[in-house]
């Protein structure tokens, strides 16, 4: 079955625009007044946690003179942010107008009490557990399009009146718990051919081909490709390209109702041109890093995958067979 879906990117949330030095990794916030700057700095270089964890790190204060502030504090939040596709915006009004971010974790510390910071560079330590309480649990970080999972640390500097508070956000990225026990595999083989294609008007019209191939497991490890072959028996329409689709299928709404959405993640081409009859072709994809995360489904969203294998031919028939995924951290 076929089905076109546009690609659109994953939207951004901006809180501040700071404009960061060319060769410097990231901006920080910056009093030009001043000549102040504060900094957020996590200890792990790739800003990696899970639940149970301590986030730990520095807050870095640069200046050239003396700063006088009314008290360093030190949020950490996590949000689940939910929005619809404009199809469905009439649908769901009541829901647009009622969609907050879910809050996943809130916590806040006060660093330093009001007062003042020397010259110079000022480094003061923090330590954050990520510990959920009840039956709470730390969604895997993820950016979509419909469906935006975010934890964020945010310092902020609170000054005088005459004087301009300083606010600085770092994004972490939170990986949630491997799944216990083994994960069965679970393959798949496929054959391709007129008579196995959906929602076709003209099946009288389309030319001749049979297509086979399989996949190793739909049941997928993120940190692991998806992987198998595919191999084109024989076709009378020469082949023009073979692409592989990966799809998240975004599902969020309430009690007046609930909105599907497709989008195309990536699209990797692993034929060109009118292949061999009878060439394994092998397939291998990498699940991409933020755009995915495991295979998610709550109250009021949930997050599922797909991959779609495509064929064009040069008659431009579209030959599309769809496969559903399940994505586990391991």
């Amino acid at each position: 079955m076929w089905r076109g879906w546009g690609s659109r990117a994953p939207p951004g949330h901006v809180r501040r625009c700071h404009v960061a030095h060319p060769g410097s990794r990231e901006a920080v916030s910056r009093d030009g007044t001043m000549g102040t700057t504060l900094d957020v700095r996590v200890k792990r270089a790739g800003k990696v946690y899970r639940d149970g964890e301590v986030l730990s790190g520095v807050v870095v204060i640069t200046s050239k003179d003396t700063v006088q502030h009314q008290g360093i504090s030190l949020t950490m939040e996590g949000s689940v942010n939910l929005q619809l596709s404009a199809k469905n915006v009439g649908v769901f009004e009541a829901f647009c107008n009622t969609a907050k971010p879910i809050q996943i974790i809130n916590s806040t510390i006060e660093m330093v009490k009001p007062g003042k910071l020397p010259s110079g560079k000022t480094e003061i330590p923090f330590e954050f557990p990520l510990q959920m309480k009840g039956n709470k649990v730390l969604y895997e970080t993820y950016h979509g399009v419909f469906v935006n999972i975010q934890y964020t640390l945010r310092c902020d500097m609170r000054r005088s009146l005459l004087a301009k508070d300083l606010t600085k956000t770092c994004e972490f990225i939170v990986h949630s718990l491997s799944q216990k026990g083994k994960l069965l595999p679970s393959p798949v083989d496929f054959t391709i051919t007129p008579e196995t294609l959906q929602n076709v008007k003209e099946r009288a019209s389309l030319p001749k081909f049979l297509i086979r191939g399989h996949l190793n497991s739909t049941n997928c490890v993120i940190t692991q490709p998806l992987t198998g072959e595919l191999v084109v028996e024989s076709a009378e329409a020469a082949v023009k390209s073979i692409e592989l689709q990966l799809v998240r299928v975004e599902t969020c709404g309430c009690a007046e109702g609930y909105a599907r959405d497709a989008t195309e993640i990536q699209n990797i081409q692993i034929a060109d041109g009118d292949v061999c009859r009878g060439l394994p072709i092998p397939i291998h994809m990498v699940f991409p890093r933020l755009f995915t995360c495991p295979t998610l489904e709550t109250t009021n969203f949930k997050v599922e995958f797909e991959v779609n294998i495509v064929v064009l031919l040069h008659d431009d028939h579209l030959i599309t067979e769809n496969f559903p995924l399940k994505l586990c951290r391991m």
